[in-house]
């Protein structure tokens, strides 16, 4: 199974420039190429056929300027004359020689010339070397040999220049030809390259475009409070990793808002719905837990007495005491709620429950009692009276603590649980004093869930 590859933004990003390098590395190349051709065929044109050309062009100068030479010897009988005819012959051989040496694409009568100019020469020696005058005849008949030589020589030097300019300007089409090539070349090249990157940014920036666009929409509807709208974005990338943690982000708003609708406006507390369903999760997982309830006793004569305002001072007096009893002796895990009116539960660790629950009591009865008047508080109870308008005494509030834990016998649901605890909470609530009790028997199938469990007094303190 092929794994899809997960580009970051950084490296989708490079690659919209990997078109762009690959065009520029291309055009480097053909440019090169190119001009590296063009170099070659400039050099053979400048080494060779220039140098054919020249050479030809020395060669008529010097075989005209011999073949001057020539004659004048022939008329003047200088020495001189003949030592020049001689020296030019000399020269015409060594750009003989130096045509040799060049390479060209046909090949040069070069031997040819050679041959001819040694014929011409030997004419000429001929001629130095007759004593007297010789006759008209021998003249006309010499004289038109030696032109019949020199002609053959001009012709096959001018064809040997045509050779070298007909090499030189076929060198230069091909030079105009790779020059076009070239130019083709790196022009299509810069357009594929411009084209695949102008494709290649616009499908990142469209992935860009459409996850920031599903990023924004689900921003507008968690604005407007729907918390179950989540952002779709798989791209592997720095905007998947975004997504992922807007994604929950949101989950955690919702079950913030759940617990917030659900919270007691007076303390901020988790109320009974959260309770329950942090109770069964728990459960479903398998974990040991104590489920403590907790009630005020003898709450409703102290608001009657003192009124709403009051009350409301000591339900949140008694949330703070439990927060920081929880805070200080349990773990990051456990959870304080409060259900309802002078009703709390917290979920705590069965080793951590009876430290909890003592620092709990301890607080609550040094605490609560200064919210009374002092003569209330000196005498130890609130005097009211009945409908019939009989005069009954209230004890001051104390707390009541239910305790049940799953760590002898397993509960399929927070229902049972609830149930054993909300039972033992009213055997509290029948005795006097701050205290807690706890459930500590197994359930059995041959009692009924109300007989279930035998109560027992843990800890009784402040018994009044």
């Amino acid at each position: 199974m092929k794994k899809n590859v997960k580009l970051r933004l950084e490296e989708k990003m490079l690659l919209g420039y990997v078109p762009v390098i690959l065009m520029i590395v291309g055009i480097a190349i053909v440019a090169f190429q190119g001009l590296n051709e063009l170099g070659r065929i400039n050099k053979r044109i400048l080494e060779n056929d220039a140098q054919v050309v020249q050479s030809a062009d020395r060669l008529i100068d010097n075989l005209l300027a011999q073949e001057a030479y020539g004659r004048r010897f022939l008329i003047l009988q200088g020495q001189e004359m003949r030592e020049m005819f001689w020296q030019r012959s000399e020269e015409f051989k060594v750009l003989v020689d130096r045509l040799k040496s060049f390479a060209v694409e046909e090949n040069m009568p070069v031997v040819r010339l050679a041959s001819l100019h040694d014929e011409f020469e030997d004419l000429y020696r001929h001629a130095f070397s007759s004593s007297g005058s010789p006759e008209e005849d021998q003249v006309r008949e010499m004289d038109g040999k030696m032109g019949e030589r020199l002609d053959d020589m001009i012709a096959l030097i001018q064809t040997i220049k045509d050779t070298g300019r007909n090499s030189q300007y076929q060198k230069l089409l091909k030079s105009s030809s790779i020059s076009t090539n070239t130019f083709q070349t790196i022009l299509l090249l810069s357009g594929l390259g411009i084209l695949f990157g102008l494709g290649t940014i616009a499908a990142i920036n469209r992935n860009f475009s459409r996850s920031i666009r599903q990023l924004k929409q689900a921003t507008e509807q968690i604005s407007q409070g729907k918390f179950d709208h989540l952002a779709e974005i798989n791209t592997g990338d720095e905007l998947g990793e975004l997504a992922g943690s807007f994604n929950f982000m949101a989950r955690r708003l919702l079950h913030l808002e759940e617990m917030y609708l659900d919270s007691s406006p007076l303390t901020r507390l988790p109320g009974g719905v959260t309770v329950e369903n942090v109770l069964q999760l728990k459960l479903d997982g398998g974990r040991p837990i104590a489920f403590c309830l907790l009630d005020l006793d003898n709450f409703k004569s102290y608001n009657d007495r003192y009124g709403y305002a009051k009350g409301n001072m000591v339900i949140r007096a008694t949330a703070d005491i439990i927060i920081s009893a929880v805070g200080r002796h349990g773990t990051k895990d456990d959870f304080v709620g409060h259900i309802g009116g002078d009703d709390f539960a917290i979920i705590v660790s069965p080793a951590r429950y009876k430290i909890i629950c003592e620092t709990i009591i301890d607080e609550f009865d040094k605490n609560i009692p200064l919210l009374y008047n002092p003569e209330d508080r000196t005498r130890g109870y609130i005097i009211g009276q009945t409908r019939q308008g009989l005069e009954v005494h209230f004890p001051l509030m104390s707390i009541s603590i239910a305790v049940a834990t799953n760590e002898q016998t397993k509960f399929n649901s927070y229902i049972e649980l609830a149930e054993i605890a909300s039972e033992l909470k009213e055997h509290a609530k029948a005795l006097p004093g701050s205290l807690y009790l706890v459930n500590r028997r197994e359930k059995t199938d041959e009692y009924p869930k109300s007989e279930g469990f035998s109560p027992k007094v843990v800890e009784k303190t402040g018994k009044r």
